[in-house]
């Protein structure tokens, strides 16, 4: 494995390789949820590319860009250890150069749940996404589901602006007592760790009434809601059931209806996600 921090040599790399790589794009501070991606990327191309870049444009005013966590020590560990060629770790600067001033914006499907929590947040990630399937240049680029709308919103970029690549979304990987596993998991105290179970409890019970035979929404809503408030402490930032595919709200719940939640616990920001009628 190699590490390539020049967006001008990694466009080289790529151009010799065009065709055969699989992108993971990531922020680093990597963790078995990354891994599972990079895994699955290894099953589909000949070559892959790992990006690791806390991207400074999809973080607001007062968010927790300069606190994020890295680790390109224990990401270069990880990384090679699930099969990774190329670790691409690139500079702001080199990203962003004086005079930059070009953005891409996704609207609509970008307007509600962490966009409306987070204005401009969606397009510093498309901007970024964008910008790294041009120097990459990968037949498919895999993302977790986590980042449920994320990867919404991409699909919906990669449709309008005709990219060639093929999008994968893998499943949420969780801890034993399912907390969904991220980067800023890291920045909980002990207590604050075990109020985050409330997310993954409010799930389980909101699926559980869902299996029982409960579809109207907002019944969904009032249990789902009463497992997180059970704790005092975590705030609801967004509780909503949405159409997976468009993200609009919906009154009645089926099969396919996509419960997104984000919640503070503490300083840190967690969100969680789930298909009613999957497993």
């Amino acid at each position: 494995m190699i590490v390539i921090h020049s967006v001008a040599q990694m466009q080289q790399y790529a151009r010799e390789r065009r065709g055969e790589i699989a992108l993971v794009p990531t922020m680093g501070y990597l963790h078995e949820g990354h891994a599972s991606l990079m895994v699955e990327a290894r099953k589909r191309a000949k070559f892959v590319v790992a990006s690791i870049f806390v991207n400074p444009t999809q973080f607001g005013v007062n968010e927790d860009l300069d606190s994020y966590p890295r680790d390109l020590e224990h990401d270069k560990e990880i990384a090679e250890k699930a099969g990774v060629d190329v670790i691409f770790a690139p500079t702001a600067a080199d990203m962003y150069p004086a005079g930059y001033q070009s953005y891409l914006n996704v609207e609509e499907i970008t307007a509600h749940l962490c966009g409306a929590s987070r204005p401009g947040h969606f397009r510093g990630v498309t901007t970024v996404v964008a910008k790294l399937f041009n120097i990459v240049a990968p037949k498919v680029a895999l993302f977790g589901k986590k980042d449920f709308q994320q990867l919404a919103v991409i699909r919906r970029m990669v449709q309008d602006f005709n990219f060639d690549i093929e999008i994968v979304g893998m499943p949420i990987v969780r801890e034993k007592d399912g907390l969904a596993m991220s980067s800023r998991n890291t920045k909980l105290s002990p207590a604050e760790r075990e109020q985050a179970l409330c997310l993954s409890r409010s799930i389980a019970a909101t699926k559980k009434a869902f299996r029982g035979g409960e579809r109207d929404v907002a019944a969904l809503k009032k249990v789902a809601v009463a497992v997180i408030e059970a704790e005092k402490s975590p705030q609801i930032d967004y509780l909503e059931f949405r159409d997976q595919d468009s993200l609009l709200p919906l009154d009645k719940a089926d099969e396919r209806t996509l419960l997104a939640l984000a919640v503070r616990v503490g300083s840190v920001r967690l969100i969680d996600n789930s298909i009613l009628g999957e497993d």
